[in-house]
């Protein structure tokens, strides 16, 4: 790893708690619930904490966070944790996976998997989807293939929030938020070895098979520099015989919900209606 890229890496690690703005005027509900309990789950690259949100023994959505694989910083989804454990009535989970330059593919993809099971194997069998904005949505596009291919659980639902999930190609270049600098900068730090930038658990979208997996919301931005990768995936999922719930919000970047609030509010309560749905016992 180049000195200059570790340098950039180690900063934005840093100072995500600072830096990272987004979110606190989308806080329609939760506000109230109380600080989120800390779980320690072991996973194949040691223990990983998890912010709880919601009743113990719930159904569980388990979340991963965006921020390029670089920024470990989970608080960063806090709004969207308390919004969908109060409007969905289930358990939220936000995972603090491990991310660069301290690791690189494929720790964060095995965490995130790992933890999921083991909230999925809770008291005899516990209902889960699993979620994500940004490279947080990719994490969960790779944790819904992993389950399948291991058979370690079967998710209900995966959210997938203006998903990274492609690595193994170049971004249009562009005015985007998400520029093809961030891309290269984050190939070189957690995805160092260019073989493995088109794995299925780095890039979901380059997968051969995507039959058997999860029901899917894939949200993307009209004019995010990601949205192909979430508009592919959604029309490979619906190929594979996938069902999927494909929203695209018109007129925004990558930090789509924030851009728009008062369209947020309809994005929002349409994905927490489909997980309530999704985590419900059968009838």
């Amino acid at each position: 790893m180049r000195l200059s890229d570790r340098l950039s890496a180690v900063t934005m690690h840093a100072t995500a708690r600072f830096t990272v703005r987004y979110g606190d005027d989308l806080r329609f509900a939760g506000r109230d619930l109380p600080r989120p309990a800390k779980r320690r789950f072991p996973t194949r690259h040691g223990r990983v904490t998890a912010y709880e949100y919601g009743e113990p023994g719930a159904p569980a959505l388990v979340h991963f966070h965006g921020g390029a694989w670089l920024m470990r910083y989970p608080q960063m989804d806090d709004w969207w944790c308390r919004y969908v454990a109060a409007t969905a009535g289930v358990r939220v989970l936000n995972v603090d996976f491990r991310t660069g330059p301290y690791v690189a593919y494929p720790v964060a993809q095995h965490q995130c998997h790992d933890v999921a099971a083991a909230v999925a194997g809770e008291a005899g069998g516990t209902p889960v989807a699993v979620g994500g904005f940004s490279s947080g949505g990719g994490l969960a596009a790779s944790v819904a293939l992993q389950a399948r291919d291991l058979g370690s659980f079967v998710p209900r639902l995966q959210v997938l929030g203006v998903p990274a999930l492609d690595l193994a190609s170049d971004l249009p270049a562009g005015p985007g938020m998400i520029s093809p600098s961030l891309r290269a900068l984050v190939r070189r730090v957690y995805f160092p070895d260019p073989a493995t930038r088109a794995e299925p658990y780095a890039s979901p979208v380059l997968a051969p098979d995507l039959s058997g997996l999860a029901p899917a919301i894939v949200l993307t931005a009209e004019r995010d520099t990601l949205r192909r990768d979430g508009d592919r995936y959604a029309e490979r999922l619906r190929e594979a015989g996938v069902d999927v719930v494909h929203d695209v919000t018109p007129r925004t970047d990558h930090y789509f919900l924030t851009e728009d609030p008062g369209r947020a509010r309809t994005t929002m309560a349409m994905v927490a209606d489909h997980v309530r749905a999704a985590l419900s016992p059968a009838p």
